[in-house]
């Protein structure tokens, strides 16, 4: 077993002892530790100086962060921020005499209005109503904060990106866009590690968050952009050339990095964790009812991002195959995760002829499922957790599904090596 994976199994090994009855409870998640100095200081000295660096920058951004919404309060005579409102940023997905008319436009400036000073977008937050005013928050949940979280940064991106180029290469109004569009990629590619991965958030700040986050498509959202922005595919042919070398550059170490953060148990890779430690890239948890895990959903996605890749290498494909194995062995058939006759609420009940359905967290060693709770809680039985989180959360899904249909395909032109 790799040592990194000890801690997540000392307590399974207990439970497993002959005699023990199964119980509820079979575990404690453990926070993910944030990026400090004292951590980097324990890693080999020829790789603390990047690491040293890239902590020194963030905590200089975050206090000209800071300092800028400061400014902004007492020139606006504010004790406390402007809360905008709640929303789910821009869509993308418009008709096509959409982008070139006012309308784009409009929201094109108000996109530009909420950027925060590091180049990133906050999360959850009305981009299409009114600008930022100043003394504002950056988002409807928390301050002067950029993240990679719930599509933004990338969405806002990608959304000024197509309204510049259906407005021309040449037309004035398109300079404030153009001007936060390469803003907003170099903001993305300060905040990744020198190993290549992404926080959710940057500047960091701290807890869960500093870790490189797969949870929800996060850094593969960042990798499809800074491939499409490399390729010059579509409306990013107006992205100039040295931008395009500096992104292929970067999401390749994107690549690298969830090459090297796949799972390995006895000398046999599996899946990927929603998130994995920023330094040893071992699996971590997040919020309290999120454990180190293999996560079935995540994998799915970072799968079908590998399989889309050109002329894959030996390790990408390889990489794909223990994947694809580890998903056709763990689902779960003839079962549904639904609301119980009883009004109970959602839990898992007997189909003939349902599925596949994987769960959302799966043992490593084990596979088997496991749930969290608020109170840090880990179960192996999703009608042992309280009724909040049964009914409030994703606990079962079938994203590998698609991605085993498009894996039949690619394996018979990538086979294994």
């Amino acid at each position: 077993m790799h040592s990194r994976f000890r801690p997540l199994f000392a307590f399974a090994a207990v439970l497993l002892l002959p005699g023990l009855l199964p119980a509820a409870v079979v575990g404690t998640n453990v926070p993910a530790r944030p990026l400090t100095a004292e951590r980097i200081h324990a890693l080999p000295a020829a790789e603390q100086t990047a690491w040293h660096g890239y902590l020194a920058q963030s905590r200089a951004q975050a206090a000209l962060d800071q300092a800028t919404l400061a400014a902004e309060l007492k020139a606006a005579g504010l004790t406390e921020p402007l809360v905008p409102a709640k929303g789910r940023g821009v869509a993308l997905n418009q008709p096509a005499a959409f982008w070139p008319g006012p309308a784009a436009a409009r929201i094109a400036d108000i996109v530009v209005s909420f950027q925060t000073p590091a180049g990133g977008w906050n999360k959850n937050t009305d981009l299409t109503t009114a600008p930022r005013r100043p003394g504002e928050r950056s988002g409807h949940e928390a301050g002067y904060v950029g993240t990679i979280d719930n599509d933004a940064t990338i969405t806002p991106l990608r959304f000024l990106a197509k309204t510049i180029t259906a407005a021309g290469p040449t037309h004035a109004r398109t300079d404030p866009w153009r001007s936060s569009f390469t803003r907003g990629v170099d903001y993305l590619l300060a905040a990744q590690y020198p190993n290549g991965g992404w926080p959710q958030v940057f500047p960091l700040e701290g807890g869960y968050h500093d870790a490189i986050t797969f949870n929800d498509g996060a850094m593969i959202n960042v990798l499809a952009l800074l491939r499409d922005l490399a390729a010059a595919r579509a409306e990013f042919a107006f992205v100039p050339a040295e931008l395009r070398t500096r992104a292929g550059a970067s999401a390749a170490r994107g690549i690298a990095c969830i090459l090297a953060s796949q799972i390995t148990f006895n000398g046999r890779r599996t899946a990927w964790c929603q998130q994995v430690d920023v330094l040893s890239l071992a699996p971590v948890g997040a919020r309290n009812y999120e454990m180190p895990s293999q996560s079935a959903g995540e994998s799915a996605g970072i799968v079908l991002f590998l399989m889309a890749l050109p002329d894959p290498s030996s390790a990408i494909v390889a990489a794909v195959h223990a994947a694809a194995a580890w998903f056709q062995k763990t689902p779960l058939r003839d079962v549904v995760f639904k609301p119980a006759p009883d009004g109970s609420g959602r839990t898992l009940l007997p189909a003939p002829g349902a599925g596949p359905l994987w769960p959302r967290y799966a043992e490593i060693g084990t596979d088997r499922p496991l749930f969290g709770d608020r109170d840090l809680t880990i179960h192996d039985d999703v009608n042992e957790i309280s009724a909040e989180r049964r009914n409030g959360y994703a606990w079962f899904g079938d994203g590998p599904k698609r991605t085993l249909d498009h894996y039949a395909q690619w394996a018979q032109a990538h086979p294994a090596r």
